[in-house]
């Protein structure tokens, strides 16, 4: 098995990995620095957000106004000496994104412009018409391709961390386009894997975002920290999924049932459609399990009307928004509404990190969606995540940084490796069983889709925990019918449902004993926040037999619980 020696090596070049990246490399140029992509940069999942990235840039607006908007929207489960840090760490990053290249949407008088968006109580999403993440992807890629001691692995696949007395010592990677497996040595690794919703039918998000740094910290020893909090965009495009960005609603659009009402007057009188996500995901669930939703060839559905904003101003503000309508969903949104509901489309949860994106192994940074430093609790507002990854990105890459050049390497099992590629090689593309990866891959979905959704309850928790553990069982007995190793899609597709499955047992597993509805995580038997016994976080350990639970307190230090009402 080929070494390859790196001093910190950055798994995924996303928005968070890239923005670590830039920081490792501009603390010392001495440093070796690598980033492994599934695929290159530029087609990461990062380039899909769409509608802003959140900072206070004007006068009026406040860091503890935007601190306090996340925490409530957040329902209180947000840590908030990791909140307060956040906020004012976030408007230095749209201005080195601006110097960097990325060309942000400016007003009359030349200044960045900021737009609405959900729970915020001031317009403060800075925004590249609708192509934010597409614009911010290309201005810090293209900062990183400037330093000589960055060195891009594309089209390589991680598949496991290996780890040596709690401290990160190297990974395992196959290179896609020769099929063989190779050990990297590291003084620091940091994941910016993104999150883990593929394991939902009905999401918003991109096929290779399957949560693998997720899953390889979580096997390796990293507790994952609240994972049953999986956001659900109410604006997924039907049939496809594909987001239609909150931006949408920020510009003027109404969201619209059957009977032609705007029935978040019902849910959020004050706020209307630019509620967070939760309360509005929840409304239109209710509006259509109740039969106020419209009726099309793939089930009910709610209409968001852009109509009134005028060809202009969608043509100016929400260009992408128009394409995608027409293209993926048969309409034009100068003419007619879109049809759109819920999907998942972010995870609150993921590898537990503090504020300096360290985790509890030596050597292991986490930073963007895969990671949770609970910045978002248990709902995110939206702008928020582009602006952790970059705000926590550059964290992870200063932290690593400083720890690489103070540590030396260690050796890397031999035994660990030949035994990952025992694992990968001949447990999984050489398996002979019966089984298909894509029967049990839909079957997982499916389940998640009905019983760990928007609405959930006890019987249908365990309901799906039964299905999900029957599934990896059935996945022992798959069968890779191409057994070439040359961009092998299908044995790829394999190790990716291999990490989704485990993920989606920790997803229920935590979700199950949370006896309360808190942000996201809304019980029907169980309807009510429960403060006194449910204000803390949950914490997932791998052990043979499932995830095993434990929790620990949220840092509160200016805002305690009240009611949430918008």
């Amino acid at each position: 098995m080929e070494k390859n020696v790196h001093d910190i090596v950055i798994v995924g070049a996303g928005l968070a990995g890239l923005r670590a990246a830039v920081t490792a490399a501009e603390i010392s140029n001495k440093l070796d620095i690598a980033v492994i992509s599934k695929h290159h940069p530029l087609r990461s999942h990062s380039v899909c957000a769409q509608g802003g990235t959140a900072a206070v840039m004007r006068e009026k607006d406040s860091f503890d106004l935007h601190a306090f908007d996340t925490v409530k929207g957040a329902d209180y489960l947000a840590d908030q000496d990791a909140v307060e840090f956040f906020v004012r760490q976030a408007p230095k990053e749209i201005i080195l994104t601006e110097h960097w290249g990325c060309p942000w949407s400016r007003t009359q008088e030349g200044k960045i412009d900021q737009r609405p968006f959900g729970g915020h109580s001031f317009p403060r999403a800075c925004f590249a018409a609708d192509m934010t993440g597409f614009h911010e992807m290309h201005a810090i890629y293209g900062k990183a391709i400037t330093y000589g001691n960055v060195k891009f692995y594309d089209e390589w696949f991680a598949t496991s961390l290996v780890v040596e007395n709690n401290i990160a010592v190297g990974l395992t990677a196959i290179d896609m386009t020769a099929g063989g497996m190779h050990a990297f040595s590291a003084k620091a690794i940091i994941m910016a894997t993104g999150g883990h919703e593929r394991i939902y039918e009905f999401t918003t998000f991109s096929h290779t975002t399957t949560g693998d740094g997720m899953a390889m910290a979580y096997r390796a020893g990293a507790p994952l920290e609240d994972m049953e909090f999986v956001q659900f965009h109410p604006t997924g495009l039907v049939p496809s999924g594909v987001l239609i960005t909150e931006g949408a609603r920020g510009e003027g659009g109404y969201l619209i049932n059957a009977n032609g009402e705007r029935f978040m007057k019902k849910y959020a009188p004050e706020k209307m459609e630019l509620a967070p996500r939760d309360v509005v995901s929840r409304a239109e669930q209710t509006e259509i399990l109740e039969g106020r939703g419209l009726e099309g060839p793939y089930g009910p559905y709610i209409a968001l009307d852009l109509r009134h904003l005028g060809e202009e101003k969608i043509n100016e503000r929400l260009p992408l928004i128009r394409d995608v309508a027409i293209k993926l969903g048969g309409v034009d949104p100068v003419k007619e509404p879109i049809p759109i509901r819920p999907a998942a489309h972010y995870s609150m949860g993921g590898i537990k990190a503090n504020i300096k994106s360290e985790t509890s192994i030596a050597g292991l940074y986490a930073a963007g969606e895969c990671s949770c430093i609970s910045v978002h609790g248990a709902n995110r507002l939206g702008t928020n995540s582009t602006a952790e990854c970059l705000v926590f990105g550059a964290v992870a890459g200063e932290e690593a940084a400083k720890y690489a050049l103070k540590n030396t390497l260690h050796e890397v099992p031999k035994e660990k490796l030949l035994a990952e590629e025992k694992r990968v090689f001949d447990g999984i593309l050489g398996s002979e069983g019966s089984e298909r990866v894509p029967a049990i891959r839909d079957e997982m979905r499916r389940i998640m889709n009905e019983k760990v959704w928007i609405y959930r309850k006890g019987d249908q928790l365990q309901a799906a925990m039964k299905e999900i553990r029957e599934l990896k069982q059935r996945f022992k007995r798959i069968k890779v019918e191409d057994k070439g190793k040359f961009f092998n899609t299908g044995f790829l597709s394999a190790l990716q449902l291999d990490f989704m499955l485990d993920l989606a047992e920790v997803t229920i597993a935590s979700a199950l004993p949370r006896a309360e509805s808190r942000g996201a995580h809304s019980r029907v038997d169980y309807p009510k926040r429960d403060d006194q016994n449910w204000l803390k976080h949950t914490l997932a350990y791998c052990t043979k037999d499932g995830p095993r639970l434990e929790y620990v307190p949220v840092t509160i230090t200016k805002w305690s619980p009240v009611a949430r009402t918008y």
